[in-house]
C-alpha cells in the first residue's frame, strides 16, 4: 500500500474526482452550449457585418450615380448657359445694329433738314441780295424820261391786264 503514501497518487486521484466532478455537473456541456451561443453572436455579428457593407455598397453606387447625374446636370446647366449667353450676345449685337442704323438714318435726316434749311436761307439772301442789286443797278440806269415812259406804258396795259 505504498502507493497510497505517494503524493502523486494523491495528486491524480484529486484530478479524477475534479474531472468526474466536472463531467457529473454537465460542465461539458454548459461549456458547448456556451461556445456554441459565443460561436452564433459572432455568425450573427459577421451576417450583420456582411449587411452593413452591403448596404453601403449598394449606398456608395447611390451616390456615385446620383454623382454622375449631377455632373451632367450641371455640365447641361453650363451649356445651356453658354447656348444662353450666345443668343443674349448676338440679339444684343443685332440690336445695337439696328439701334446704329436709327441713330445713322436720323443723323441723315437731321443733315438733309440742315442742308434744306442752308439751302433756303441761301436762297432767301440771294433773293434779297439780288433784289437789292437789281434795285441799285435800276437806281442807277433809271432816269426820268425811262421812269415816267414806263409809267404811261404800265397804265395803257393795266385795261388790258384788268379784262
Amino acid at each position: 500500500m505504498e502507493f497510497l503514501t505517494n503524493p502523486e497518487t494523491w495528486v491524480a486521484l484529486g484530478f479524477f474526482m475534479v474531472i468526474g466532478i466536472l463531467l457529473w455537473a454537465g460542465v461539458p456541456k454548459i461549456v458547448g452550449t456556451m461556445l456554441d451561443a459565443r460561436a452564433a453572436t459572432i455568425k450573427a455579428e459577421l451576417d450583420e457585418a456582411r449587411r452593413l457593407r452591403e448596404e453601403a455598397e449598394a449606398l456608395l453606387a447611390g451616390f456615385k450615380a446620383k454623382a454622375a447625374s449631377a455632373e451632367a446636370e450641371a455640365a447641361q446647366i453650363v451649356t445651356d448657359a453658354r447656348a444662353d449667353a450666345e443668343r443674349f450676345a448676338a440679339d444684343a449685337r443685332a440690336q445695337l445694329t439696328l439701334q446704329i442704323e436709327r441713330r445713322g438714318k436720323l443723323a441723315q435726316d437731321k443733315i438733309a433738314q440742315a442742308e434744306a434749311a442752308a439751302m433756303a436761307e441761301i436762297r432767301a439772301l440771294a433773293a434779297d441780295a439780288a433784289a437789292a442789286a437789281a434795285k441799285k443797278l435800276i437806281a442807277a440806269r433809271m432816269t426820268e424820261d425811262k421812269a415816267s415812259a414806263l409809267i404811261g406804258d404800265s397804265i395803257k396795259s393795266l385795261g388790258s391786264k384788268l379784262n
